[in-house]
């Protein structure tokens, strides 16, 4: 550990030190951490979401969709593509969104059978809003973190996440 305060986690891998000292618990440590970070800011965000009416499932639709750039539409499936969600997952949240007026489903002019999802004026204006306020809400925990100390932390975070992605379960 280093020199600095200790945290839940360190309490966790102290009791796993008295009880089995031949563990080598640096992977706990780590991963306890990130899922602690991830639930802390998944909140965050929810809290950041919830004046624009929107959760974070519901935000991923809407900020796929934005990203997607002019004239911000995708379909359905690519959308569910994009979220790694099933198709019964993508269309309740397709259907909450369109009850909401944030966007609309049309026929796909170039496939009889498809359908385009499309955001609306008032969906780019909540998804504006909202990227701004969840951002800043992610802005402000990393300051904790001077910048080169969170470029060094992203681009370990990007090693270990292709690591732990290309390597066998």
């Amino acid at each position: 550990m280093s020199a600095q305060r200790k945290d839940a986690v360190d309490a966790i891998i102290d009791q796993w030190a008295a009880v089995r000292p031949d563990l080598d618990t640096r992977a706990m440590e780590v991963f306890g951490r990130i899922y602690r970070l991830s639930r802390t800011m998944g909140d965050r965000a929810e809290k950041a979401y919830a004046p624009y009416g929107i959760s974070r499932g519901e935000f991923d639709v809407l900020a796929t969709l934005r990203r997607a750039g002019e004239p911000y539409t995708l379909s359905p499936r690519q959308l569910s593509s994009t979220l790694m969600l099933t198709t019964g997952g993508m269309t309740g949240r397709l259907d909450k969104l369109e009850r909401a007026a944030l966007l609309r489903r049309s026929p796909d002019p170039h496939d009889r059978r498809g359908l385009q999802v499309t955001l609306t004026e008032k969906g780019l204006t909540v998804i504006d809003e909202a990227v701004g306020a969840g951002l800043a809400a992610q802005t402000a925990a990393l300051s904790t973190l001077d910048g080169e100390k969170a470029d060094q932390l992203a681009d370990l975070l990007r090693e270990l996440l292709e690591g732990a992605q290309n390597s066998p379960e």
